[in-house]
């Protein structure tokens, strides 16, 4: 989720749910070590539970930045092992690290040595031509010798050669039989399904057999569902949330900090997802949010527009 789930979109989900564990875009390590580290890493008090999710192939670079990150005040440091994109390949982190399983589990000894939170994996079911059958199995074992107890597993393949990072989220298909057979085998540890989950049903259903499941893109393209997942998941009634509510809030927020409006609703295009006027809040949002023009006031009455005098255009 790289330039997808910033400071800005996770205040945003924040405002919709308060029990839902948010995770950073990828960070790569030498990105902590070297850069602007305020940049990277800070984040709203609001956002918490909130996890740090980390690149890179370095155990000692790792360790590192796990210290810093929990010094930042993350609640959680997660090495990611999933991400196939030809950028990571070429640093040696990311999907390209399952076919290294001795190199994974040094890391997370190392991060899990340097710092007192939980260290977890979000991994694939393998790459390329490995057997998944065989490949994952050995591999949550190798890593949980070390240490590790919760695994975000994406249930599919990743091809590092001949798909790209898009095509890697569709089609190799999905094995959600493997995944649970893993987490059956391993009471003791906490698996985590990922990939192709579309609606809340979808993944209330998975959770009878995994300890629990991550939504990604579906979250992101349809964001107003997260108003349902405390209810849903975590027993805590909440009064009806208007998402004119939701976005004038947003907007006040990061007026106060001076964020230019089209920081914040980029993220904010799928609000309306499937209400009439969806299309026209993303045109607006989409032709006019970096216009000098374009303010909290200007987001904000947009909006409310569209909740009160939806249009009788597609909601699509």
């Amino acid at each position: 989720m790289i330039d997808w789930t910033d400071r800005y979109c996770r205040y945003f989900h924040r405002q919709l749910t308060q029990h839902a564990r948010l995770y950073t875009e990828m960070v790569v390590d030498e990105a902590i070590l070297r850069g602007d580290r305020a940049r990277l890493l800070d984040f709203d008090t609001s956002e918490h539970p909130i996890a740090l999710q980390l690149g890179g192939s370095d155990p000692a670079k790792l360790a590192e930045a796990a210290v810093i990150g929990e010094e930042w005040g993350y609640d959680e440091i997660n090495l990611n092992v999933g991400c196939p994109s030809d950028r990571v390949q070429s640093g040696r982190f990311g999907a390209c690290l399952m076919q290294e399983p001795a190199v994974v589990a040094a890391c997370v000894k190392a991060m899990g040595e340097a710092v007192s939170l939980p260290v977890t994996v979000k991994c694939r079911i393998g790459v390329d031509d490995q057997i998944p059958e065989e490949v994952l199995p050995r591999f949550v074992d190798q890593i949980a010798d070390q240490g590790v107890t919760t695994f975000i597993i994406h249930a599919r393949k990743a091809w590092l050669q001949g798909l790209s990072p898009k095509e890697n989220r569709t089609i190799p298909p999905l094995d959600y039989d493997l995944v649970k057979r893993v987490a059956k085998n391993r009471p003791h540890l906490n698996i985590i399904l990922n990939g192709g989950l579309f609606s809340l049903d979808d993944a209330e259903e998975q959770l009878k057999e995994t300890a629990g499941v991550m939504l990604g893109r579906a979250l992101y393209e349809q964001p107003f569902l997260l108003s349902q997942v405390d209810e849903k998941f975590f027993g805590q009634r909440a009064a009806p949330i208007r998402r004119s509510e939701v976005a004038r809030h947003v907007a006040r927020h990061f007026e106060a900090l001076d964020i230019p409006v089209w920081r914040y609703a980029r993220h904010m295009l799928g609000l309306f997802h499937g209400c009439p006027g969806a299309r026209h809040w993303r045109r607006e949002i989409s032709q006019n949010a970096r216009s000098t023009l374009a303010s909290a006031a200007w987001l904000t009455d947009l909006a409310q527009s569209v909740d009160r005098n939806p249009s009788k255009e597609s909601s699509l």
